[in-house]
C-alpha cells in the first residue's frame, strides 16, 4: 500500500496529495509521471508528478475529480493508501539534459493551463534550484481555479495569470496573454514549455510557430499500461509514430499531429460520460 501522508483541496474538485513512495522519489525527475491504481479493481490512471522530496521519500500529485476513476482516487483521505503507485514513467523534461550554463542564458517561458499548472511546478522548481530564471503563464477558467499561485510566484522570475472570465489577472486565454507579452511588451523567449489540454497545446504551438519560438509540449494521451505494450497513447510526431508513455510525454509542439491526437482522444468521451452518469446515479 502506498500511504497518503497529506491531502488538501487546492481548487474546486482538485486535490493535492503527498504519497509515501521512497523508491519513486529517489528516481524521478521533472516531467515524468506515475500511474495510480486506487484499489485492486480500479483502472490505472496516469498522473503527472507535481513535486517530490527525496529526503522524505514522498511524491506529490494533483488530482482533478472528473471521471469515475479520478473521483475514486480523490475520495481517498490521508492515512489511506493506494493499491498501486507505479513510476517514475516517461522521459524527464528535456531541460534536465541541457547544459546548465546554456540554460542560464536563455529566456524560458513555462505555460500551464488548468491542471497543467501542477504539472509544470516540478520543472519550475528544478530550474530555480539550479539558479535558472524562468517566466510562467498560468491559465484557467476563473480565480477559484488558480493552482499553486504563491508556490510558483516564489520560484519564478515573473508569474502571469490569465482567467477566461477576467476574475483575476489578464482576461483571456493563455495564448492571448502570450501574444500580449510578445507583441505589446516586447518579451522575447527562446523556448516555451507547455502543459495542458490537447486543444490548448495545439493553439499554443500555432502561436509560437508564428514567432519562431522552440516549443515543447507535454501530452496527456490516453494510456492503459504506461509501459508501451498497449499502444493506446500513440501519437504522430514529424510523420513517425511515437508512444507518449515511453518516448514522451514531451514532444516538439511544432511537429505533433494534433488533429489526429484530438480525434483519438474524442473516441473515449462518450463511454466515459456514460460510466460517470451511471456511477453518480448509483451513489446518489
Amino acid at each position: 500500500m502506498f500511504k497518503i501522508l497529506d491531502k488538501k483541496e487546492i481548487a474546486p474538485n482538485t486535490f493535492l496529495m503527498e504519497i509515501e513512495a521512497p523508491r519513486i522519489a529517489k528516481a524521478c525527475l521533472p516531467g515524468q509521471f506515475v500511474i495510480v491504481k486506487a484499489d485492486e479493481k480500479s483502472e490505472r490512471i496516469p498522473l503527472s508528478i507535481c513535486d517530490y522530496d527525496r529526503k522524505k521519500g514522498t511524491v506529490t500529485i494533483a488530482v482533478e475529480a472528473l471521471g469515475k476513476s479520478t473521483q475514486k482516487i480523490a475520495a481517498y483521505d490521508a492515512e489511506q493508501g493506494f493499491d498501486n503507485f507505479a513510476g517514475p514513467l516517461g522521459q524527464p523534461s528535456n531541460l534536465v539534459h541541457m547544459d546548465l550554463e546554456e540554460l542560464k542564458n536563455k529566456n524560458i517561458m513555462l505555460i500551464g493551463v488548468g491542471q497543467g499548472a501542477a504539472s509544470i511546478y516540478s520543472q519550475i522548481k528544478w530550474l530555480n534550484e539550479h539558479e535558472i530564471n524562468a517566466d510562467v503563464i498560468f491559465g484557467c477558467k476563473s480565480k477559484e481555479y488558480i493552482l499553486l499561485q504563491e508556490e510558483m510566484k516564489a520560484i519564478s522570475s515573473s508569474l502571469y495569470i490569465s482567467t477566461e472570465d477576467g476574475s483575476y489577472g489578464y482576461k483571456g486565454l493563455a495564448t492571448d496573454l502570450l501574444r500580449e507579452l510578445v507583441e505589446k511588451e516586447g518579451k522575447r523567449f527562446d523556448q516555451v514549455i507547455a502543459v495542458g489540454p490537447v486543444a490548448m497545446l495545439k493553439s499554443i504551438s500555432e502561436v509560437t510557430k508564428e514567432y519562431g519560438i522552440k516549443t515543447i509540449v507535454s501530452l496527456k494521451a490516453i494510456m492503459i499500461d504506461g509501459m508501451g505494450i498497449c499502444g493506446g497513447c500513440r501519437v504522430t510526431v514529424d510523420g513517425e509514430t511515437k508512444l507518449t508513455c515511453l518516448d514522451g510525454p514531451e514532444f516538439d509542439g511544432h511537429l505533433v499531429d494534433f488533429e489526429e491526437l484530438i480525434r483519438r482522444q474524442g473516441i473515449y468521451k462518450t463511454e466515459e460520460g456514460h460510466v460517470c452518469r451511471v456511477g453518480l446515479h448509483e451513489h446518489s
